[in-house]
């Protein structure tokens, strides 16, 4: 899809000025995508060697090396510069949200599109990154951006679909800055049900990684993937989410994907926990970041203030705090009591 100049006549025109808060891979990749229809695209990164490695080589070699930033993107080290855009893209961990958006809050412009691109639950508090957002910047816009994508992909412009989320003008917007031939953000009003979505999910990606791992075998992981389903709709339900969201593309078509593949951080870390190895020496400094492992206790937490019954989300609480073996999780779920499905 062609650029196009923005028409503030036109309520479905694109963002001309955009920030992108985070400049890992998911965040490159979606400065990739913004910078196809905006006019600038404002990346801010913590390292400095990323920032230098951005405006010098137009490539990202820490995080996602091999492939060319756009000149319309500009890397800063400086995160009050975000308030020079018109609409931000927050890309920082799930557990990072927070602190950041205390960064950035006192610098929003009121009513200013803050879309979260993080998936998963603070750790302590139990809330999905659009409730931090309410709480840390009211005055900002809450929008949320979730689906099926690896970033690699998204940055090589293979064909990727997600969800943006927001009021029906915001997301309209949003629709038009991100909207390519190749990467195709459909619309929704429900923040809930896309925040809880790419939350859960990589739960029960470690789940079904964790089957792999262990030699289960390609029935029970479909039957882990089709039960965690079951589980997700049940606590959106209880959340307020609306069930055709949970199974679009940032619910159903985002578990599928990270459940099935080893290229997710999540499914592999479960095919490495069901082999045998400790939480201990797959998680921390040096190692893959993991969502889930941070969002398994947290979703079970919050789960248990609703009165809804998660036991895979259990179970894999409970195996990454070394409190069970994977085989032991696995044992205690079939021996539930059977009942109708």
């Amino acid at each position: 899809m062609a650029s196009r100049a923005p028409d503030t006549k036109d309520p479905a025109a694109p963002f001309a000025h955009v920030a992108v808060i985070g400049a890992g891979a998911w965040g490159t990749a979606l400065a990739v995508v913004a910078a196809a229809n905006a006019e600038t695209v404002l990346l801010w990164a913590r390292e400095p060697e990323v920032v230098e490695s951005l405006n010098r080589n137009r490539e990202n070699r820490l995080f996602l090396p091999g492939l060319t930033v756009p000149d319309r993107v500009h890397a800063t080290g400086d995160i009050s510069r975000a308030q020079e855009a018109e609409a931000i893209l927050l890309a920082a961990p799930a557990q990072h949200v927070r602190s950041v958006l205390g960064n950035l809050a006192a610098a929003l412009p009121r009513g200013i599109p803050v879309v979260l691109c993080a998936k998963g639950i603070e750790t302590g508090s139990g809330l999905l990154p659009t409730e931090i957002l309410r709480e840390v910047a009211p005055h900002a816009e809450s929008a949320i951006l979730s689906g099926p994508s690896f970033a690699r992909d998204v940055a090589r412009k293979l064909p990727t679909a997600v969800t943006v989320a927001a009021r029906e003008a915001v997301a309209a917007r949003l629709q038009a800055t991100l909207g390519q031939s190749w990467f195709r953000p459909y619309v929704s009003e429900d923040l809930t049900g896309v925040a809880l979505g790419g939350a859960a999910k990589n739960v029960y990606a470690i789940a079904c990684g964790m089957v792999e791992g262990a030699g289960f075998g390609e029935s029970a992981r479909a039957a882990t993937i089709s039960r965690g389903f079951a589980e997700l709709m049940r606590l959106g339900t209880a959340l307020g989410a609306k069930s055709e969201t949970l199974m679009g593309l940032s619910g159903l078509g985002d578990l599928v994907l990270t459940a099935t593949s080893m290229s997710s951080r999540n499914f592999s870390l479960g095919v490495a926990l069901g082999k045998g190895l400790k939480t201990s020496d797959l998680l921390g400094a040096g190692h893959p970041l993991a969502e889930g492992a941070a969002t398994a206790p947290a979703l079970v937490a919050r789960a248990r203030r609703h009165g809804v019954e998660l036991p895979i989300a259990e179970g894999v609480a409970a195996v990454l705090a070394g409190k069970l073996g994977v085989r032991e999780a696995a044992e205690r779920l079939l021996s539930r009591p059977l009942k109708p499905e």
